[in-house]
């Protein structure tokens, strides 16, 4: 009988050992699991978290970083370099979420070395929250193929959507908010893509990381439904000696627009192949791809006139005075849905 009791006490610690591991590897992987996901349970909707919230956000151990390593390289995916996509959503946004993730999804760089920053600056129509919800659940609540993280941030800025300089110097204060909120010590690259880009090949990443400058842009165009070759971002261009000239006769604060007499990207031959590249002064960020030592050593987006430009222009602009390579590639094409359509949906 002893004998039976022993056995059975044996057997009671064994089972609970195991239950005790089990119960252990469960929290293991939810822990992995909510910072992974990065609060893509929360509410995009709700107002103040918790204060035990706020905690569980916070890691208040020190630790030492050693960023000599953190390179971004020709041959990223071999390296597993994490990239950063950051997008800034205006007010009409929603319509072109699905494809904005299908896209990323797609794309032939790794998922799990892939995080995603959204800034949602108009809090004003509760259903756009909601959509956006939604895709962040949909791609982050699967087991395979997770993005390594979702964040999606609300910080309201006032646009009059249109083109003028003050909404640039607010797009400017929105990328720059966005970038210093998202900006890990783990991301090597940074890329800039608009949620309205509708098409670009799967192997953009790793085509960009292959030209390996610090700055690069493709050739952005209008997407038409005959394929016809229409520029849409005229914003990646290179200054001429007509354009360096005309500065020298206008005010400081003087901001030159379109047709200021640069060289655009969008009219540059295509003839050279998709991977020759060309020196540019300023660039859009419809689709941006950044070193991201470039943001971190201080390049971001001035939302005050320099050198008579603007936000993404003046970046390109910053980035060069910094000694920074800033390049665009006029055969290499992705293509953009244009502003109508988000016009419309804010009428």
């Amino acid at each position: 009988m002893s004998t039976f009791l022993r056995g059975s006490r044996r057997l009671v610690i064994i089972i609970s050992v195991l239950s005790a591991l089990v119960i252990f590897s469960l929290s293991t992987i939810s822990n992995h699991y909510s910072h992974t996901s990065c609060h893509a349970a929360r509410s995009l909707y709700s107002d103040s978290p918790s204060a035990t919230s706020k905690e569980a956000d916070h890691d208040h151990t020190s630790y030492y970083l050693n960023l000599n390593s953190l390179n971004a390289t020709a041959n990223a995916r071999d390296h597993n370099e994490h990239i950063l996509i950051l997008t800034p959503l205006i007010k009409g946004s929603s319509v072109h979420l699905k494809r904005f993730f299908d896209q990323l999804d797609k794309s032939t760089y790794p998922n799990h070395l892939i995080s995603i920053g959204l800034l949602a600056t108009d809090s004003s129509d509760e259903n756009e929250n909601k959509i956006l919800e939604f895709y962040v659940r949909q791609y982050q609540g699967r087991w395979f193929k997770r993005f390594h993280e979702i964040n999606v941030y609300q910080r309201n800025f006032e646009f009059l959507n249109n083109d003028e300089p003050y909404d640039l110097t607010i797009m400017a204060r929105a990328r720059n908010f966005l970038l210093a909120a998202s900006l890990r010590d783990f991301h090597s690259w940074v890329a800039w893509i608009d949620v309205d880009v509708v098409k670009y090949p799967a192997a953009i990443f790793e085509d960009l990381m292959r030209a390996d400058v610090d700055v690069i842009v493709p050739n952005c165009l209008l997407y038409r439904e005959d394929n016809a070759f229409w520029g849409y971002d005229r914003n990646n261009w290179a200054e001429t000696d007509y354009s360096l000239e005309m500065q020298k006769w206008v005010g400081q604060d003087f901001i030159l627009m379109e047709g200021s007499g640069r060289t655009l990207l969008v009219d540059m031959p295509t003839h050279m192949g998709v991977h020759h590249k060309v020196p540019l002064d300023g660039v859009g960020a419809t689709f941006t791809l950044v070193k991201s030592h470039v943001h971190r050593e201080g390049a971001n987006f001035p939302p005050f006139v320099y050198q008579h430009q603007v936000e993404a222009e003046a970046f390109g602009k910053v980035a060069n005075a910094m000694g920074f390579s800033v390049y665009g590639l006029p055969g290499y094409t992705v293509y953009h849905a244009g502003r109508k359509q988000l016009h419309d949906n804010n009428q």
